[in-house]
C-alpha cells in the first residue's frame, strides 16, 4: 500500500534513536500490518483545539504518547522562560482517571524539572477545576491537567493554564505553537531533576474545599440541607475524591453514592460513555434515586468539570436537564442572592457562549448585569475576568454542562457546581417548590426556550474532509429559508461577519476567529453549525422560544418547541 512521503518522512524520524526501542518497534509492526493506523497515527500533528491537546493514546505525531506531550512541555518550558525571566518559574501538574495520565504526568514533571522549573505534582488524580484553583493558590506560572474529559477509554488529552488559572488563549496557544513545531524531538530535556518535583496533596484539597464551600453556600438551613435527598455518581472518574467531602463540609448529610460507579476505573465499565450530557451515563444514578425517592441527581464526567442534574418534574418523574436548563436555574438564583445582597450596581456581568442559550442575555437585561457572550469553552469565560477588572464575575455557563460561580476556579467546574445545585434545590424544596418548578417559573417569567444539540461523528481522514466540506456548503451556499421561516442574519465568525440576509448590509464582529456558522431566523430560532477543535466530529445546536403564559401549560409549549425543532432539523436534512 502506498503511504504519502510526508507521512514515510515522520515515520522514518520516529525510527531513530531518538525514539526508544518499543516505539520503534510499535511502528515496525505497523508497517509491516497497519497501514492504515500509521497513516492515521502520523497524517497530522495533535493540535490545540477549544479544550487543550486531545488525542487517541499510541505512536505518532498524531497521538497522545511521551513524545507528543515531551514536546509540548519542552516548547511550553521554553515560552515561559521567555515570558518571566529572571523568575523562579513554578507550574503545577494534576491527572485524572484515565490509563496512562498518571505516568504521562510524571513524564511531563520530568521535562519541566529538566528546565529548571519547580514542578507541584499531584500525588494521586484530582478533578481538573482542583488544579485551576491550586495554580492561584501556589502562585504558579502555568499550570498542566493530564484528561480527555470526557472522551472514550482510549483517549488522553493535556489542557495548560496560564497564571491566572484559566486556559491558554490567543495569542499564546499560537505563540507556543509555533515554538513546539520548530523543534526537533532530540531537543526535550527527559532527565528529570527530582529535586524540583515536590508532590502535593492534603494541603490544597482543604483550601479547596473551603474556597469551594465559601464561594457555592448561601444561608440554606441545615433543615433544608439535611432534608435533601441525593443521589451523585462520579461515573468511575476524579470527583469522587471531591465532592461527597465538600458536601459533608457544606452540610449535606443526605448524600447516596452509586456503588457500582464509586471506583474510578479509566475503562469506565457501567456506561457506554462517561458523559452526563447523555441520559444513558446517569441511568443507574436516576434507579437508585427512584429506588430511594431521591430528590436531585448530580453526576460528572471524569475530570469533574461538567456537571449532569437530574430532578423530578411536576408529574414525579426523575427527567435530566439539558446544560442550558442548569446553567440559566444557577445563573438566575446566583443574580437573586446578589440583588437580595443589594451588591448589584451594573459593574457585575455573567458569562455564556455564542452556542448556549439566548435566554442568558434576558436575564442579564431584567438584572441590569452585563453578559459578556464568547466562543465555545471555558477559557473565554475565564478571559474575560482577566480582560474586564473594572466588572465583577458572579457566574456563567455553556451548553454543555459546564458552569463557573466567582472566579476562585476558572475554568468549567463540577465540584462547586454541583454545591450550588444542591443550595438551591435544597431551598426550593424548603419552600414547598422544586429546581424542576423553578425553571418553570423562569419559562414564564422570561420565555419558553428550548435548546437541542446533534453531533455528527466521522472517522479520521475522510471524515475530516466531509466535515470541511459541509461548512463550504453552508458558507458558500447560504440557506435563504428554513421550515418557512426567512433567514434573518448570519454570523460567519471565521470571517468575523455578519451579515443581514434582507438588506445585504455586513457588520464586523469582534469576538476571536473561529470556525463557527450561526444563521438567525424570523421568529427568534437561531441554528448554530461549528465542528470540533479536538475531534472529527461536528455539532448542530439549536434554540427556539415562545412566551409562556403559566406553567400548566408548560407541556403543551414544549411540545410545540420539540416539533419547531425536529421540522428544522428535517428542513435542513440532517436526519
Amino acid at each position: 500500500m502506498h503511504i504519502e512521503q510526508n507521512i514515510l518522512d515522520k515515520v522514518n524520524e520516529w525510527l531513530t534513536p531518538t525514539f526508544d526501542t518499543e516505539t520503534q518497534e510499535t511502528i515496525k509492526s505497523m508497517l509491516a500490518s497497519s497501514v492504515k493506523d500509521l497513516e492515521e497515527s502520523f497524517y497530522k500533528n495533535l493540535e490545540f483545539g477549544t479544550g487543550g491537546m486531545r488525542g487517541i493514546m499510541g505512536v505518532g505525531t498524531n497521538r497522545i504518547n511521551k513524545y507528543t506531550l515531551g514536546k509540548n512541555t519542552q516548547g511550553l518550558s521554553d515560552y515561559m522562560k521567555k515570558s518571566f525571566p529572571g523568575e523562579q518559574l513554578k507550574v503545577v501538574i494534576a491527572y485524572d482517571c484515565r490509563h496512562n495520565s498518571d505516568t504521562l504526568a510524571k513524564v511531563v514533571a520530568d521535562v519541566f524539572s529538566a528546565n529548571g522549573i519547580q514542578v507541584y505534582l499531584f500525588s494521586d488524580m484530582r478533578p481538573t477545576p482542583e488544579l485551576s484553583f491550586a495554580l492561584k493558590h501556589l502562585k504558579c506560572h502555568a499550570g498542566i491537567v493530564l484528561t480527555a474529559s470526557h472522551n472514550p477509554p482510549e483517549y488522553n488529552g493535556y489542557k495548560v493554564y496560564w497564571q491566572d488559572g484559566g486556559q491558554l488563549v490567543p495569542p499564546q496557544d499560537g505563540e507556543i505553537i509555533e515554538l513546539i513545531e520548530a523543534l526537533n524531538y532530540s531537543a526535550i530535556k527527559f532527565e528529570a531533576n527530582e529535586n524540583l518535583i515536590e508532590y502535593i496533596d492534603t494541603e490544597v484539597d482543604e483550601a479547596f474545599a473551603k474556597s469551594t464551600v465559601e464561594n457555592c453556600s448561601f444561608n440554606t438551613s441545615a433543615a433544608a440541607k439535611e432534608n435533601l435527598k441525593i443521589v451523585y455518581t462520579s461515573l468511575h472518574g476524579t470527583s469522587i475524591k471531591a465532592i461527597p467531602g465538600v458536601l459533608a463540609k457544606a452540610g449535606y448529610t443526605n448524600v447516596n453514592i452509586v456503588p457500582e460507579q464509586a471506583e474510578p476505573n479509566g475503562d469506565f465499565p457501567t456506561v457506554k460513555s462517561p458523559n452526563p450530557e447523555e441520559p444513558e451515563a446517569l441511568s443507574m444514578a436516576m434507579a437508585l434515586s427512584d429506588k430511594i425517592g431521591g430528590d436531585i441527581v448530580i453526576g460528572t464526567d471524569p475530570d469533574s468539570d461538567r456537571l449532569g442534574v437530574a430532578v423530578r418534574d411536576t408529574e414525579g418523574k426523575m427527567v435530566l436537564l439539558n446544560g442550558n436548563q442548569t446553567m440559566i436555574i444557577m445563573t438566575a438564583f446566583l443574580l437573586e442572592q446578589w440583588k437580595r445582597a443589594d451588591k448589584i450596581t451594573g459593574k457585575q456581568f455573567i458569562g455564556s457562549t455564542i452556542v448556549s442559550t439566548p435566554m442568558m442575555l434576558e436575564l442579564a437585561s431584567a438584572y441590569g448585569v452585563e453578559c459578556k457572550v464568547g466562543l465555545t469553552g471555558f477559557k473565554w469565560i475565564a478571559k474575560f475576568i482577566k480582560d474586564f477588572p473594572n466588572l465583577k464575575f458572579i457566574g456563567g455557563g455553556e451548553e454543555s454542562f459546564g458552569y463557573m460561580v466567582g472566579d476562585a476556579v476558572r475554568d468549567k467546574d463540577a465540584v462547586g457546581a454541583c454545591l450550588l445545585v444542591c443550595e438551591i434545590a435544597a431551598q426550593a424544596k424548603a419552600s414547598g417548590s422544586s429546581l424542576y418548578q423553578e425553571l418553570l417559573n423562569l419559562y414564564v417569567d422570561f420565555g419558553f426556550y428550548k435548546e437541542y444539540l446533534i453531533s455528527l461523528t466521522k472517522k479520521g481522514i475522510d471524515g475530516l474532509a466531509e466535515i470541511n466540506q459541509m461548512m463550504v456548503d453552508l458558507r458558500e451556499n447560504p440557506v435563504a429559508e428554513i421550515d418557512g421561516q426567512r433567514v434573518v442574519c448570519i454570523e460567519d465568525y471565521e470571517n468575523s461577519t455578519s451579515k443581514n440576509m434582507f438588506t445585504n448590509e455586513i457588520e464586523p464582529i469582534s469576538i476571536p476567529k473561529s470556525n463557527v456558522l450561526i444563521y438567525y431566523l424570523e421568529d427568534g430560532s437561531k441554528i448554530c453549525a461549528r465542528p470540533s477543535g479536538t475531534e472529527p466530529k461536528i455539532k448542530f445546536y439549536f434554540s427556539v422560544n415562545a412566551p409562556l403564559d403559566n406553567v400548566e401549560n408548560a407541556k403543551k409549549v414544549e411540545k410545540q418547541l420539540d416539533e419547531k425543532i425536529k421540522n428544522i432539523i428535517a428542513a435542513m436534512q440532517l436526519n
